[in-house]
């Protein structure tokens, strides 16, 4: 039975001038695990994780630029680069290494492209569904001409500009909408997901803490050659998690697992892009394990 997770204390960090939050689980002796989010969540989707760790685990999880309660980007820089700089900056400032990560989906691949850059800081590393797109996505993306992936992004950039953030007239129609998209979560997790990911408008209306120009990914980034030398620059013991339901494709199967040197993966049933919350008690007991 997972419990009701104790409360973290809030703090911020500066990364690029930007006021970045995170919030600490506290046990400041304890090994460091960081707990990463993925593209438009935040911090605490992690509480039930971090409520089973903290007695052993000085726990930190930050909310990414543009997300949760960070700031959001002036000029929408939301790159892997900057994703990876500001990550980099929090390990900088406030952990003592080396760190133990666990990192769902978009924080995935922001932690496994630190773990690539600095091996030395990171002494274990779990990746929910943190590979990005599979290598069949990738060839079909990469037929495109990169000036058409280019012009793509610029219109897409154009029509972000001008997209207000959807307003619920409710927490209750905002809970639906959390409800629809992860249908595994119990009432009782898509609540708590639902009220620390909105904010209250002047109006009385309800909106998503998130930037809408996180939902654009830049068409300039390193190469998948590039990419996967960082994979296997890892030294430290790697976890590849997915689960069974989801879009993302095995790891195992698709070929990814052989950049890595010292990784294996695990495959969950009955859960899909979220597995540490459609398989939390399973999924604590893999990380008390594992870690």
């Amino acid at each position: 039975m997972i419990r009701t997770p104790p409360k973290p204390s809030s703090n911020v960090f500066f990364s690029q001038r930007l006021r970045l939050h995170f919030v600490d689980w506290g046990n400041p002796d304890a090994p460091t695990l960081i707990l990463l989010h993925g593209g438009r969540d935040h911090c605490r989707n992690w509480d039930w994780v971090a409520g089973e760790l903290a007695n052993d685990w000085h726990i930190i999880a930050p909310d990414l630029r543009g997300h949760g309660d960070s700031a959001w980007s002036p000029d929408g820089n939301y790159t892997m680069s900057a994703f990876t700089y500001d990550f980099a900056q929090l390990i900088h400032q406030q952990a003592r290494g080396p760190v133990h990560i666990i990192a769902h989906s978009l924080g995935g691949s922001i932690a496994l492209r630190y773990t690539g850059l600095y091996p030395e800081n990171v002494a274990k590393i779990v990746a929910i569904e943190g590979l990005g797109p599979s290598p069949k996505m990738v060839a079909a993306r990469q037929k495109i001409d990169f000036a058409d992936r280019f012009r793509e992004w610029v219109d897409e950039q154009r029509k972000l500009s001008s997209r207000m953030p959807k307003r619920y007239a409710s927490i209750e129609e905002a809970l639906g909408r959390m409800q629809a998209e992860n249908s595994h979560l119990s009432q009782a997790q898509a609540e708590h997901l639902t009220r620390h990911g909105i904010l209250q408008n002047e109006d009385g209306s309800y909106s998503w803490k998130f930037d809408n120009y996180v939902r654009s990914f830049s068409p300039v980034d390193m190469s998948l050659d590039d990419l996967q030398t960082l994979w296997g620059r890892i030294t430290c013991p790697t976890r590849l998690v997915y689960g069974a339901e989801s879009w993302a494709s095995n790891p195992a199967e698709d070929g990814r697992l052989g950049y890595f040197n010292n990784a294996t993966v695990t495959r969950y049933e009955q859960a899909g892009h979220w597995v540490h919350h459609d398989q939390t008690e399973k999924f604590v007991a893999e990380m008390r394990e594992f870690l």
